[in-house]
């Protein structure tokens, strides 16, 4: 799930690239919820066809950003001819599933085609019965969706979803920063040490803290803890939250924030603090990195995250598509899924969204712009590396997906900028984790082996 807390205000919306990815508000829709939305400045219809009128009514809870949801519509949507298309996108993941699950109990409703998260439909298929998916996968054979993909999208022992997206998060660098680099060191094999020691040099030599983190409210520091630190230094994440491994991580951690730039907390995406020079070297999602990349691609490096002792933990993140099990056009639906699975549609994407298509690295398009094209060599390095170790964005939480994300912010916000004793910290933050896990019932996801009930913090 790739859907990140609230966050409306202005400045932000009008940034491209502003994504979901997990956490959400509480709150719900009414039933009534969807039709208000597509009839107001945040929904609308997009999409033309032969069909018009909207005919097809596609909900999302990407892509919902001002220039996202109007790029969707003007440039991906467009091109299909099979039906008219309302598209409507709910920045809030709670809204988005909430939407879902009343239609499917009503029996009844004007929802035709769903694209969310893997971790959404996970939560949708825990209180409604979703579609069987598997005969649009087998119509779209030809794709060459990665085994790895179509394991994620089997749920409950069925195809539950297409994928549709995916993308990771990544590193980038200005290449003033490159000189800075600790002798013998490779940004695309860095490991956590010699990025410690790259930011120390850099505040030596220019007396700035150069490394820069998304830490505001509307950042995703959260997965560099949840899918980064945590599984590269521990090899786990709930099962290992306060243990002696997770400990020696947040001391590191507080090395590498004496050299991280004081603004940190207030940068939601790292493109404009990269643009500006605020910051030489980031961490962030590829999608809010990449308007940094492709207006200077020739001022930048993008790499993979770094490893630590446990591997190079990284956290994929996969879209898909699926219809409701109400749709009057399940026909049109279909085709409309064979058209974003498109290679053409898919280039299109990447090029305007810069979310790439759920296919292995060689398989990419070609002709991507500059920045797209680093990124791409960047998640093929990560994916490819040997010590690479994949998490699962936090799935099974429901309701509580806010609060779980809170307990790394509260824990990130105490030990590294209030100071306080890291032991302490970890053991109560661990008794509110548990209760959440308890409160959701949600059992171990990867990196944490398989649980046969609730996953237990260790």
């Amino acid at each position: 799930m790739d859907g990140s807390s609230a966050h409306g205000r202005d400045d932000l919306i009008s940034r491209r690239g502003l994504l979901r990815l997990g956490a959400v508000a509480a709150g719900g829709a009414a039933a009534s919820g969807l039709l208000s939305a597509c009839g107001s400045g945040g929904g609308g219809s997009g999409g033309g066809g032969s069909g018009g009128g909207g005919s097809l009514v596609f909900l999302s809870d990407q892509l919902s950003t001002t220039d996202e949801t109007a790029a969707m519509r003007s440039k991906i949507l467009s091109g299909f001819t099979g039906a008219g298309v309302s598209f409507t996108s709910f920045s809030d993941t709670t809204q988005f599933i909430d939407q879902v699950i009343a239609q499917a109990k009503a029996g009844t409703g004007t929802l035709d085609l769903i694209g969310g998260l893997q971790g959404d439909f996970v939560a949708l298929e825990a209180q409604i019965p979703l579609r069987d998916m598997s005969d649009v996968i087998s119509e779209l054979k030809d794709r060459n969706f990665p085994a790895a993909y179509l394991e994620l999208a089997k749920i409950k022992g069925a195809y539950r979803f297409v994928p549709w997206i995916t993308a990771t998060y990544l590193m980038a660098a200005s290449k003033q920063a490159l000189p800075y680099l600790p002798s013998g060191a490779d940004v695309n094999t860095l490991t956590y040490d010699q990025l410690l020691a790259w930011g120390q040099a850099l505040n030596k030599a220019k007396g700035q803290q150069l490394i820069g983190f998304p830490a505001s409210p509307t950042g995703l520091i959260k997965r560099f803890f949840q899918g980064y630190l945590y599984p590269s230094f521990t090899g786990g994440l709930n099962t290992q939250f306060k243990g002696a491994a997770a400990v020696g991580m947040w001391q590191y951690f507080k090395q590498l924030w004496a050299v991280t730039n004081p603004q940190s907390p207030t940068y939601a995406m790292m493109d404009e603090p990269l643009l500006s020079g605020e910051v030489w070297v980031a961490w962030d999602h590829a999608v809010r990195l990449s308007n940094a990349l492709q207006q200077q691609p020739d001022n930048f490096v993008v790499f993979p995250a770094p490893s630590g002792p446990k591997g190079l933990g990284y956290e994929p993140v996969l879209g898909g598509l699926a219809i409701p099990t109400t749709s009057k056009h399940v026909t049109q639906a279909k085709s409309l899924i064979s058209y974003l699975t498109l290679q053409q549609t898919q280039t299109t994407m990447l090029n305007a969204e810069s979310w790439f298509p759920p296919v292995g690295a060689n398989a990419l398009p070609s002709g991507l712009a500059p920045g797209v094209s680093a990124e791409a060599k960047a998640i093929d390095a990560t994916t490819g590396a040997l010590n690479a170790l994949a998490s699962q964005l936090p799935i099974g939480l429901g309701a509580q997906s806010a609060t779980y994300d809170k307990v790394f912010v509260d824990t990130f916000t105490a030990i590294a900028l209030n100071g306080a004793p890291i032991p302490s910290t970890l053991a109560a933050e661990a008794t509110t984790l548990q209760s959440v896990l308890q409160q959701a019932g949600a059992a171990c996801w990867k990196p944490d082996p398989a649980s046969a009930g609730v996953c237990q913090v260790g």
